[in-house]
């Protein structure tokens, strides 16, 4: 049976060194080759002091072993995957891949990472072994943060090889597979290099600044907040063009190639060695001590301080927000229009030359471009029929297979196809004229789709209760930053109820941006305003009593954190049974941000894991937020048998497993009576460290009053030495804290500035 135990990477770029990092990530152990053993180590080290990090760890590192290709080579023999992602030069390839060939083992794999040279070209000439484990992965950067793997099959990969290769990518480094054809740039790049050449042309011809294009592509449509001449900065406009030139060149059939060049203000910003982030400037500058943000005038290539294009969000709802803007005459309309329709075209016209299907196109530029709808998806939201008959109105010409589409009586893209509960999507197939299933994904759960398909047990504004099949409930949070407030609380709780009846398990989860912001604040802000103390003494309760439900429940619980979750958040995830984290989890203890301390069981479930009052006061005192969850295991807040999922899309279907998992052998428990605790000399000592922090200016004066206030309820209170407590005692003691701070004005003003500005105030 087939396992990658060992692979080799060849070429310590960003590139490859970032492949290595992400193998690393994974648990599996790499060797990064290059010209020389200092280009390797420098590679390797630049992957781990970029921010944000190649490694979930900084012991990934250890997991690479650098050489150089004169003396190392032969370490290849020992690898099970030999991935190539040297600079793309066809004769440096094929050179590099004859040695490979003579000292690799019989069935290992053997890849590239081009994404401009055809594989074709690569592998003529080889034998037929070689070409039987050849193929193209190619993977985006940074591969720790990007979904998209791109597959490609050389002329005669075996197939056999090519699911093996599918499916270990999707499990053990979480890739989003979309198969490709070997065409040039495949997918993503071919339909993102006419999408940023086609706003390029409209900046130019109808004079739009650098900041009103990047606050149109930004957010606004769904797109990551770099934008687009943000991102030409991040990637460098040297690259950008190189890339663009390479597509120009090797598509001389294509009528918009023209798309693929950069326009004549980025080749003079190049000409100026303005190459965006690595040269200091490009499209924006960081200016003076306060790295005030200056942007570039396109007409004088002068730099002035960044406007600030605000455009009002209608909708939270993409796509009816996009089909308002769209509607518009005005600039921002006018923008989006030319853009969307052009996209439009293009890809439909890429059908079947870059993929048979509109599926992998969609999803090439949702996982490598972080877009929230592909260019059919995004057709489909503005509307199909309206989109065609704007272009027939402006007298532009339909892509043939549209019109065959229309012909066929079809009125959109893509259609739901629930059947006897279960969800279901068709999707058009523009080769054959006809819509078609899409094919189930085995151990991944979209909720929405349940949802539609199954409708929900019960829910309300913030949450609902989802039966996610096999005796399973999902509660979700669905409100706009998923924060805790009593929607979420009643919903946990029925939760609870509905599932000792009927079901064999519980998972909470959420599919948003992250999994929860933590407490909803304003309750608590009006109450501590008000001085309702007996409403606040309530509220803290309900909330402390309902992370006891969720850990004594009678029946296995799984959280499901990923990104963000913070505050309440991560205290109610680490009452559940077990936690089934995404390996990008940013969880953490934050409330001494805003003048607060964790008061719903968040202090006692971090003694009972660390059994060290000042490692938890260390944690929760600096806010600690963990980066990976790898890293949330290291801080102590997810532990050995908590599990990590680390493909985003599994995590869901990978909880629902863990539940059930733990069916059989689960017990309710009952809450513990024997928490150890230091008393007043911890106290002491932990009042002393926070003191060494006031004096060296890393914290406020304020600060030192909220960590005496955690230092007290970590110490155990008025003891006088060490002794046992209960979770009851604990629990008041971080209620009573919780409560004399709120009345403080000055937290008080924190928590208004963080719901005011989304940033605390440093008082």
């Amino acid at each position: 049976m087939r396992t990658i135990q060992r692979v080799a990477v060849l070429g310590a770029g960003t590139m490859g060194a970032r492949i290595a990092a992400h193998f690393a990530n994974a648990g599996i152990p790499s060797v990064l080759l290059d010209l020389t053993v200092a280009a390797a180590q420098k590679g390797a080290e630049t992957a781990a002091k970029n921010r944000p990090s190649g490694f979930f760890l900084d012991s990934g590192a250890a997991l690479i072993t650098t050489g150089s290709f004169d003396d190392d080579l032969g370490l290849v023999a020992e690898c099970d995957w030999i991935i190539e992602a040297v600079s793309e030069n066809l004769a440096i390839k094929r050179t590099l891949f004859q040695k490979i060939d003579a000292l690799r083992k019989p069935d290992a794999i053997i890849s590239t990472n081009t994404s401009g040279i055809p594989l074709r070209n690569i592998s003529e000439g080889f034998g037929a072994s070689f070409r039987k484990q050849f193929l193209g992965t190619h993977f985006f950067n940074p591969p720790r943060y990007l979904h998209l793997l791109e597959l490609i099959p050389g002329q005669d990969t075996d197939p056999e090889l090519l699911n093996f290769v599918a499916d270990f990518a999707d499990r053990r480094l979480g890739k989003g597979i979309v198969p490709c054809k070997d065409t040039a740039n495949f997918i993503a790049n071919r339909i993102g290099k006419v999408f940023g050449g086609t706003i390029q042309k409209i900046t130019r011809e109808d004079g739009y600044t650098v900041e009103e294009v990047d606050a149109m592509t930004g957010a606004l449509i769904g797109h990551p907040n770099s934008a687009s001449f943000r991102l030409v900065d991040i990637v460098g406009l040297d690259i950008s063009a190189s890339v663009g030139t390479n597509l120009y060149n090797a598509l001389p059939d294509d009528p918009w190639r023209d798309r693929f060049l950069v326009a004549d203000f980025q080749q003079q910003m190049i000409q100026k060695g303005w190459l965006g982030e690595k040269s200091g400037q490009g499209y924006y500058q960081r200016v003076g001590k306060e790295k005030e943000i200056h942007a570039i005038d396109l007409k004088t290539f002068e730099y002035h301080t960044a406007a600030k294009v605000k455009i009002p969000v209608e909708n939270e709802d993409l796509a009816q927000r996009l089909r308002v803007l769209v509607a518009k005459t005005d600039r921002v309309g006018t923008f989006l229009w030319k853009l969307f329709s052009d996209i439009c075209i293009y890809a439909a016209e890429k059908v079947p030359e870059i993929s048979d299907r509109i599926v992998e196109i969609d999803r090439a530029m949702r996982w490598g471009y972080a877009h929230k709808l592909g260019p059919f998806e995004r057709w489909d939201a503005l509307g199909f029929e309206d989109v065609c008959n704007r272009l027939e109105v402006e007298g532009r010409e339909i892509p043939a297979n549209i019109e065959a589409m229309r012909r066929a009586g079809a009125t959109s893209l893509y259609q739901t196809a629930d059947s006897n509960g279960k969800p279901g999507t068709r999707y058009f197939d523009l080769v054959g004229v006809q819509y078609r299933d899409l094919e189930e994904r085995p151990g991944i759960i979209v909720i929405s789709d349940v949802k539609r398909a199954r409708g929900t047990v019960k829910q309300n504004a913030g949450a609902s209760l989802i039966d996610l099949g096999d005796g399973v409930l999902c509660v979700e949070f669905h409100s706009r930053t998923n924060t805790v407030g009593e929607d979420q609380v009643a919903m946990l709780y029925a939760g609870l109820e509905e599932t000792t009846k009927n079901f064999q398990a519980m998972v909470i989860a959420s599919q948003g941006e992250n999994f929860s912001a933590g407490t909803d604040l304003l309750p608590v802000l009006l109450a501590a305003q008000e001085g309702a103390w007996d409403r606040l003494s309530q509220i803290v309760q309900r909330l402390q009593q309902m992370n006891l439900a969720l850990k004594y429940a009678a029946k296995p619980v799984i959280a499901s954190p990923f990104s963000r979750t913070v505050g309440l958040a991560c205290e109610m995830s680490l009452h559940a049974t077990r936690m089934q984290a995404n390996a990008e989890t940013s969880i953490g203890l934050v409330d001494v941000s805003v003048g607060l301390i964790p008061a719903a069981g968040g202090c006692k479930e971090m003694l009972l894991r660390l059994k060290d009052s000042r490692q938890v006061f260390e944690l929760l005192n600096t806010a600690k937020i963990s980066s990976s969850g790898e890293h949330a295991k290291e801080l102590g807040f997810l532990i050995p048998t908590d599990r990590i999922s680390m493909n985003p899309e599994r995590l869901i279907g990978d909880a629902k497993e863990l539940a059930l998992s733990l069916v059989n052998g689960h017990t309710a428990g009952a809450p513990m009576t024997a928490i150890k605790v230091g008393g007043k000399s911890m106290f002491e000592m932990l009042k002393l460290g926070a003191a060494s922090m006031h004096a060296a200016g890393t914290i406020t004066d304020y600060d030192l009053l909220v960590a005496e206030k955690l230092a007290h309820v970590l110490s155990g209170g008025d003891l006088a030495g060490e002794q046992t407590v209960s979770e009851k005692y604990l629990l008041d003691l971080e209620r009573e804290a919780f409560l004399s701070l709120c009345g403080n004005p000055q937290t008080q003003e924190r928590i208004q500035s963080l719901l005011k500005t989304g940033k605390p105030a440093r008082n």
